[in-house]
């Protein structure tokens, strides 16, 4: 298991992105939040197997109405969560 910290800039708010992120979580096993960043971003942290997580990270390109135009992502300590949740920003 790991955790990874992902900043996806582009239109990405306003859109439906958070919904749909926690939809492809929930559906790999993948367990984290997520939330909207006060200069449009979003930012993202997943806790699932390293494959999985690849796996997490290439399909959030399949989200309806969303333009990626960049995806950051770091490795953090891992961080044990219960499940996959929407936070509201700020």
């Amino acid at each position: 298991m790991k955790t990874i910290e992902i900043s996806v800039a582009g239109r990405v708010q306003g859109v439906g992105f958070r919904a749909c992120v926690k939809r492809i979580a929930t559906n790999l096993g993948v367990v984290g939040e997520v939330m909207n960043l006060p200069d449009g971003r979003v930012r993202v942290i997943a806790t699932a197997d390293p494959g999985i997580l690849d796996k997490f990270v290439s399909m959030l390109y399949s989200c309806p109405h969303v333009i990626i135009r960049e995806i950051v992502q770091r490795e953090i300590p891992l961080i044990n969560f219960s499940e996959f949740s929407i936070l509201r920003s700020g």
